[in-house]
């Protein structure tokens, strides 16, 4: 059994989200010492080492109860797991549509900078006037 303390550094995730999950139930409560500190087991860092890689993966906290809820049932289909990660890949293929559309915005302002004077700064310019934005005048 290791602490609170030690989970956080074997996991990487910091002491209150531990706590902010416990508090949601993505991971049961753990036993407590007589002094009242928490105590985790391996089963507790294989579950937190679970929802840390999904968070990384850009999993929300309702997708990843769902798929803890479905690995308690190990002969059910996967299909709703494999529906989630469909969901989240077109989330991820969105969002880098998007970024590439803002490293293309950027670079256009960067290039057409003259590093002339402040006034005159094209970045400043299109910045104070985004496109799909009317202008009053």
């Amino acid at each position: 059994m290791i602490t609170i303390g030690a989970l956080s550094k074997h996991t990487g995730v910091n002491i209150e989200t531990i706590r902010y999950y416990e508090r949601i139930r993505l991971i049961p409560p753990p036993p407590r010492t007589d002094s009242g500190r928490r105590l985790y087991g391996a089963e507790d860092v294989r579950r937190l080492t679970f929802i840390r890689h999904a968070r990384d993966l850009g999993f929300d906290i309702a997708a990843i109860k769902t798929m803890l809820a479905l690995q308690e049932v190990p002969e059910a289909s996967c299909e709703q797991v494999s529906r989630i990660a469909s969901d989240q890949l077109e989330a991820v293929e969105s969002r880098i549509r998007r970024l590439l559309g803002l490293r293309t915005e950027l670079t256009r302002m960067i290039n057409e900078c003259d590093n002339g004077k402040v006034a005159t700064c094209r970045i400043i310019e299109v910045l104070a006037d985004p496109p799909g934005q009317a202008t009053s005048q």
